[in-house]
């Protein structure tokens, strides 16, 4: 497995999010998120993203974060939020949002933010999994779905506090 940095409309990115948009269509009954994102979002030094090929070269995960600091949308200055974590159905099980989720982490660490932060849904239950499994705990809710019964919002911290 590499992965790799490429820009949130890279072809493979494209396509990865596609396929999570249409499972969280699925899961939710709507059109997938709706959150507002530009490839800008993901550049360094103030966001990356990330996708896991296999050894043959096909994409099989990916998942971004972007620099989000204090705003209406309930973040806070140093926030790092996880965005588009996904992997493809066959290879579910391995791993590989983990790593990814870890890679995302060190980058954004790495870029000085303070705390990672992500919202997922309650029909997303291996999401809540991983996120809680890696430290995670649950946070104040932020970001287009704050107001939603069904969002959760978790953070972790990436440094020590002062």
């Amino acid at each position: 497995m590499q992965i790799r940095r490429v820009s949130f409309d890279h072809p493979d990115a494209v396509k990865l999010n596609d396929q999570v948009q249409a499972e969280y269509a699925v899961r939710y009954g709507d059109d997938g998120d709706a959150t507002v994102m530009a490839a800008a979002d993901f550049a360094p030094p103030n966001g990356v993203y990330l996708i896991a090929y296999d050894e043959d070269g096909t994409p099989v995960a990916s998942g971004g974060w972007r620099a989000q600091d204090a705003n209406d949308e309930g973040n806070l200055d140093g926030d790092a939020e996880v965005k588009r974590m996904y992997v493809i159905e066959q290879m579910r099980g391995r791993g590989l949002a983990r790593r990814i989720l870890a890679a995302l982490e060190e980058d954004a660490r790495e870029a000085g933010r303070i705390r990672m932060v992500l919202e997922t849904g309650l029909k997303q239950p291996e999401a809540i999994a991983l996120y809680t499994s890696s430290g995670y705990e649950p946070c104040a809710k932020f970001g287009y779905y704050r107001h939603y019964e069904s969002s959760r919002c978790f953070a972790k911290r990436l440094r020590p506090a002062d």
